[in-house]
């Protein structure tokens, strides 16, 4: 890795750690997305889970006393099965294919009937969106979209929604780090100096998003995260796309 991608790498984990310190998300779906353009598949998903696993770990220490762990244990067991389940098929999908259900999920989401729309205190729900999560974190490396639109959909307050998905999303990708580091053939190899590097930027950019989540209110913390689900979804269908037209006319 070149000295200019590992610089562009550490200021995009700041940025990305920054706006999910804020938000909760899109962070996490940035970042994978300029991974997945500047690294091999395998490896992108090995370094994406270290910096997610600190930005989210030091983002829930935080906010601990708004964690609401009810929600963390039906998430949890979803994530477990689908963890077993996918382990037996070890399938690593082309990255257009990455991009393309990074971008739809939302979408899929918002279609669904009210009743079937997602509350995050039933633990039901718990379990199916943490089976769904989990399936799509170890297809495309985040299920940034669809945890978003899952604690969107109750009646959790910003602290509460940043702080229960921080410990959420420190579980899932603990669990994709098994998989993409030991588990598939293809296992992703993972630079030490970057590790640290993910770490370093990550709890950097949580530290300083801090005060501006406190500063906002729980009505201007949805508008905006709902708006930034939507463009950044679209522009991984595109990116997606343009993939897919690239293989066809090469």
């Amino acid at each position: 890795m070149s000295l200019f991608t590992a610089a562009l790498l550490i200021l995009t984990m700041v940025f990305t750690s920054f706006l999910s310190g804020i938000f909760g998300m899109a962070g996490g779906l940035i970042l994978v997305g300029v991974l997945l353009a500047l690294l091999p598949l395998p490896d992108a998903m090995a370094l994406h889970a270290v910096t997610q696993i600190s930005s989210n770990g030091w983002r829930a220490a935080s906010w601990i006393r708004y964690v609401r762990w009810r929600v963390i244990g039906g998430y949890a067991l979803g994530c477990f099965a689908a963890l077993i389940g996918w382990s037996l098929f070890r399938y690593v999908p082309d990255k257009p294919v990455a991009l393309l259900l990074l971008g739809v999920s939302p979408f899929m989401v918002k279609l669904l009937p009210r009743d079937f729309r997602p509350n995050a205190e039933n633990p039901v729900h718990g379990l199916i969106y943490g089976g769904l999560c989990m399936t799509l974190m170890l297809l495309t490396g985040v299920a940034g979209p669809l945890l978003d639109r899952f604690f969107l959909g109750g009646s959790l307050e910003r602290r509460q929604i940043v702080a229960t998905k921080a410990v959420c999303q420190v579980f899932g990708h603990l669990l994709k780090l098994v998989y993409f580091g030991g588990l598939i053939e293809q296992a992703g190899n993972l630079d030490p100096v970057m590790a640290v590097a993910a770490v370093l930027a990550s709890m950097a950019g949580t530290f300083l998003a801090r005060p501006v989540l406190e500063a906002m209110s729980d009505t201007s913390y949805r508008l905006w995260a709902g708006r930034i689900i939507l463009a950044v979804s679209l522009f991984f269908i595109a990116q997606g796309c343009w993939l897919l037209l690239q293989e066809r006319l090469a």
